[in-house]
């Protein structure tokens, strides 16, 4: 399989010089998402909760234009301005993905881009 570029509608516009996926050799690499609420606007709602699900949809929106699906993620990595929302993302993240988890990281940070409260990557298997 050749590097290929996957964007879709679906999900926010890259807000910087890069793009929404880049799959290759079975792996689909998704660029961290914010709780952008593509539906209306592309507002940040308030609560981290309604942050980390429309994080996640963002993400299985760009899963689905790349011919997959949340049960083939290997790999998140969550970033958090405030660790005090750690069990409510994890609530939201349990329901999500059931009985497939990924593997995962979570890594504080000092500020994310939009004030978002909580961004979340994946590596995904295309196989």
């Amino acid at each position: 399989m050749a590097r290929e570029i996957i964007n879709t509608e679906k999900a926010p516009a890259a807000i910087g010089p890069y793009v929404q996926a880049v799959a290759d050799n079975g792996l689909l690499f998704i660029s961290g998402q914010l709780g952008f609420d593509v539906e209306h606007g592309s507002v940040i709602p308030e609560t981290v909760e309604e942050q980390a699900t429309l994080s996640l949809k963002n993400l299985d929106a760009i899963m689905t234009a790349a011919g997959t699906d949340r049960t083939k993620v290997m790999k998140t990595t969550i970033f958090l301005t405030d660790m005090n929302d750690f069990a409510k993302v994890n609530e939201v993240y349990g329901a999500f993905f059931g009985e497939s988890k990924p593997a995962r990281s979570c890594v504080a940070v000092a500020a994310l881009p939009k004030a978002a409260k909580v961004e979340i990557e994946c590596i995904v298997s295309l196989k």
